[in-house]
Formats: C-alpha cells, sequence, structure tokens
C-alpha cells in the first residue's frame, strides 16, 4: 500500500460517503484492482469497515457499491456472485470475497 495509492483512494471513499470526514482519517487495510475495476478495503471514522467498489470510466473512478459485515468462508459463493452482478471481473469478485472472509 503505497502512500500514492492511499492519497488517490482516500478522496474516493469520502466522496462516496454521506457523512463526511478528512481523507487522511481513512485506513486502507487493502487495496485489489482487476482491469477497470478496483476495491478498497476501508476503516472510516463514520462507518463500519467495508470494501467499496469503484470501475474507472473515461479515465475517471466511480463508486459503484460497498459491501460491509463479516462474512464466514461459506459464504465466498454468494459475495463472489455479488460482486459479478456489479459488474466486477471474476478475479477481483474472488479476491474480495478471501480478502472478507479470512
Amino acid at each position: 500500500m503505497t502512500k500514492a495509492r492511499k492519497q488517490e483512494y482516500a478522496p474516493l471513499v469520502v466522496s462516496a460517503l454521506d457523512k463526511k470526514f478528512k481523507p487522511a482519517q481513512a485506513k486502507f487495510i487493502t487495496i485489489m484492482e482487476s482491469g477497470s475495476w478496483s476495491a478498497a478495503y476501508v476503516s472510516t471514522p463514520v462507518s463500519d469497515d467495508g470494501v467499496m467498489f469503484f470501475q474507472t470510466v473515461n479515465g475517471k473512478k466511480q463508486f459503484r457499491d460497498v459491501w460491509g459485515g463479516y462474512a464466514d468462508p461459506s459464504e465466498k459463493p454468494e459475495l463472489v456472485s455479488w460482486a459479478k452482478k456489479l459488474g466486477a471481473p471474476q478475479d477481483l469478485a474472488k479476491c474480495f470475497a478471501d480478502e472478507v472472509t479470512e
């Protein structure tokens, strides 16, 4: 996780949430990327930890949806399916499911 990557994603996280906070307060657990899609597993002072999905369209990352909570390893197929329904590629969907169930 580079400082540049954090600086790129922190404002995206702030703008996607209703309650505002300083971008520096976003704490990233991991950022996963595949093609034009990415997912940031992030902790903020105004929300539970969550995985925020973004899709790059015309060179700009656009917020698509957020997944929050805890998951059991038995839920991996459902998590992969949920991410794929958003449009996320298979490899990102699988990586997301692995990350949140470990």
